[in-house]
């Protein structure tokens, strides 16, 4: 079973002691590439979570001698500054980017002009392209990319508002994509998807 058909309550599954995260950060309610979207029963992850999910990927980081580096767009730093809370970060944090323009994830990523034009700057191929491309460009080992609609305008039948894309890459491993959507305005959202 690959990453993507694993269902949602594997993605939930906290990460093992014994190795580095080999796919998608737990994310609650959501849905990898390829499945239905589902109804959400509740928003993001607490305060208390957020907070264990940090200190179980700093001691993997840390135990493995491996960091990592983000590549935001609708999340603004967000989950730049929730790694950067914890003291000591610099041991395993290596740098944040936020690339909230297409000229940005262009510039800084290398995310191509077809991406945008056949999928959009919100979508599986724009995440895995950032991912890759930010771990091609930084002294680093893993990378996480965000890009979605935060709203309150910008969403589409296809796309709504509260669509948030996630990239997970890895020296070599395979770059994992994950797609939720959250309620709630933009503040709540941006604050979920972090």
């Amino acid at each position: 079973m690959t990453q993507r058909d694993r269902p949602a309550s594997v993605a939930k599954r906290k990460p093992s002691t014994s190795s580095v995260p080999t796919a998608s950060p737990p994310l609650g309610n959501s849905y990898h590439t390829g499945t239905a979207n589902r109804n959400l029963n509740q928003i993001g992850m607490t305060q208390v979570e957020n907070y264990q999910l940090v200190e179980q990927l700093a001691q993997q980081l840390i135990l493995f001698s491996t960091k990592m580096a983000t590549a935001e767009s609708c999340t603004g730093g967000l989950v730049a500054k929730l790694l950067t809370d914890r003291a000591g970060s610099s041991a395993w944090f290596e740098r944040g980017l936020v690339t909230y323009t297409n000229e940005a994830k262009s510039e800084l990523l290398g995310v191509t002009g077809d991406v945008f034009e056949r999928h959009g700057a919100v979508s599986e191929a724009c995440v895995r392209a950032m991912a890759e491309g930010l771990l091609r460009r930084a002294p680093v080992d893993w990378t996480l990319s965000v890009s979605g609609i935060a709203g309150p305008g910008g969403g589409s039948p296809e796309k709504p508002v509260g669509t948030v894309w996630f990239g997970w890459a890895g020296r070599g491993r395979p770059t994992t994509t994950l797609c939720r959507v959250f309620p709630g305005d933009r503040e709540a959202i941006r604050e979920a998807a972090a």
